[in-house]
């Protein structure tokens, strides 16, 4: 099994957890996430609206799901395929191996907990 964690623009959240639906993966989380890296920074005003400096931070929400090995290319490319624009700041996708997953309520164990 393999976890994925996508750092997307928060914007885009609607549009990827559709498309994931789509390709059949059964669940994600969703976390509201601030960030720095290449992207442009946001501009925020300050004092009643008379000064305006770069944010340190950009708002970011960080997708997390765990599928199937087979699964994974598919994963990544529709995630590739929704978000990207070809632009820095576009996000990150990280991909690690899960050991076991359990199901709480079913105490289901592996692939048929990630369901």
């Amino acid at each position: 099994m393999k976890r994925i964690e996508a750092i997307i623009a928060s914007e885009k959240i609607s549009e990827l957890n559709a498309a994931l639906k789509q390709i059949g993966v059964g669940g994600c989380t969703i976390l509201d996430a601030k960030g720095r890296g290449k992207g442009e920074k946001p501009m925020v005003e300050a004092q009643r609206g008379t000064a305006r400096f770069a944010a340190e931070f950009s708002v970011r929400a960080n997708v997390v799901t765990v599928v199937e090995d087979s699964q994974l290319e598919k994963v990544i490319k529709t995630i590739l395929d929704t978000i990207s624009t070809g632009s820095a700041g576009d996000g990150k996708i990280f991909v690690s191996t899960v050991i076991d997953a359990i199901d709480i309520g079913t105490k289901t164990r592996g692939e048929e907990a990630i369901g």
